[in-house]
């Protein structure tokens, strides 16, 4: 079932190559103002996977010249909720109900982001009225190893009525 954000998406598929991630990221950031504020840039989106990065910049760095752990969480809540949106209804809200992040070792470099859902998983989030799942995403460095894990729960719930 297609809603809004997948139909921008889509047209946006339909230009040229070369555009599409500036094209993608500039969509992302009307809806998601802070996310802009850390560049992050969409690199493909579709309803079951989407691929994020964020660059190791000054602006979100930590004491030790590293991606600062909220940038990476930003990274992580960015990939599964535009993912989970992706999916979600019209009709009803995505919210993030909860997250949890570990951090395992020291990032390297700048992160990638890719959150997959699967046929299931989007089969629920457009039968059922309301409901949460965990979105599973998984963030690498420019070492290729994965420095942190993350758990987002999203759910999704009717939109009131005015």
């Amino acid at each position: 079932m297609a809603n809004k954000f997948s139909k921008a998406v889509a047209a946006i598929y339909k230009l040229p190559e070369f555009c599409h991630g500036y094209l993608l990221t500039k969509l992302f950031c009307t809806q998601v103002k802070y996310a802009g504020t850390s560049r992050i840039k969409l690199q493909k989106v579709s309803n079951q996977e989407v691929v994020l990065t964020i660059a190791n910049i000054k602006r979100v760095q930590n004491h030790i010249g590293g991606v600062h752990a909220i940038a990476a969480s930003l990274l992580a809540e960015s990939a599964t909720g535009t993912l989970f949106g992706m999916n979600v209804p019209d009709s009803h809200l995505p919210l993030l109900k909860s997250m949890t992040v570990n951090y395992n070792r020291r990032m390297q470099g700048g992160l990638t982001a890719k959150a997959q859902l699967s046929e299931a998983q989007i089969a629920i989030i457009n039968s059922e009225e309301k409901g949460d799942m965990l979105v599973p995403v998984t963030i690498t460095d420019e070492s290729g190893q994965e420095p942190i894990e993350c758990l987002m729960n999203w759910a999704w719930v009717p939109k009131k009525r005015k």
